[in-house]
């Protein structure tokens, strides 16, 4: 499937304007792990996802990470274009969690079309509000929501995005992914397993009651 198949707005647009991004998009396939953007000074362009998971986060000036969102099929990141818009004042940086095939549309062409086109214009800032209220929600977690809450949730969220009670994470990813250090988040699960809610192994997270994790999370 081609450009036609991801961008939801392809129907909108003119003529030429489908030509302009047929002619421009490429195609890139990524290995898990791979940082495809970092920050503000690594501006490549806008990513479509058509297989796989990506990962958009920051980075503290001690080391520390926090993941904002994730992206997954048929999503757009438009972080990754993030110098495009001048009111974009910090440094977001982009993995991919899992292998992952990407279609990439040019910074340039995309900034002319979104300067050309309501319509671009539009869907783009739609798509900012989006991801701004993905981030919101963030910060209403970490400063409203106790960290055995946060850490019973994720494990869910985790557990129903692989389709497995059984997850292959460590604690430094998780750590990662939830803006805290390794120590805490081995500390809490250690908890939760004292509590019968998890078994651990090295790299491996088991849920063992599903329910109990569940009224946590609440």
């Amino acid at each position: 499937m081609g450009l036609a198949d991801y961008f939801p707005i392809w129907d909108r647009l003119t003529d030429a304007e489908r030509r302009t991004l047929e002619n421009s998009v490429t195609k890139r396939t990524v290995p898990e792990g791979t940082l495809l953007h970092n920050g503000s000074n690594d501006c490549v362009g806008l990513f479509i996802i058509c297989s796989g998971q990506l990962r958009a986060f920051i980075l503290s000036d001690e080391g520390k990470e926090v993941t904002l969102y994730r992206l997954f099929e048929r999503d757009i990141c438009l972080m990754s274009a993030s110098c495009m818009m001048a009111s974009i004042q910090f440094d977001i940086a982009i993995e991919a969690e899992k292998d992952s095939e990407l279609l990439m549309i040019p910074k340039d062409v995309y900034k002319n079309l979104m300067d050309s086109s309501a319509i671009v214009a539009g869907y783009t800032n739609e798509l900012m509000a989006s991801r701004f209220s993905e981030v919101m929600w963030l910060v209403e977690q970490i400063m409203w929501k106790s960290f055995d809450k946060r850490l019973a949730e994720f494990l869910l969220a985790e557990s129903a995005l692989e389709q497995s009670e059984t997850l292959k994470i460590t604690h430094e990813k998780i750590a990662n992914h939830m803006g805290t250090a390794r120590e805490v988040v081995t500390r809490m699960l250690r908890y939760f397993q004292s509590e019968g809610m998890v078994g651990l192994a090295r790299g491996e997270i088991r849920l063992t009651n599903r329910a109990a994790l569940e009224s946590l999370a609440r």
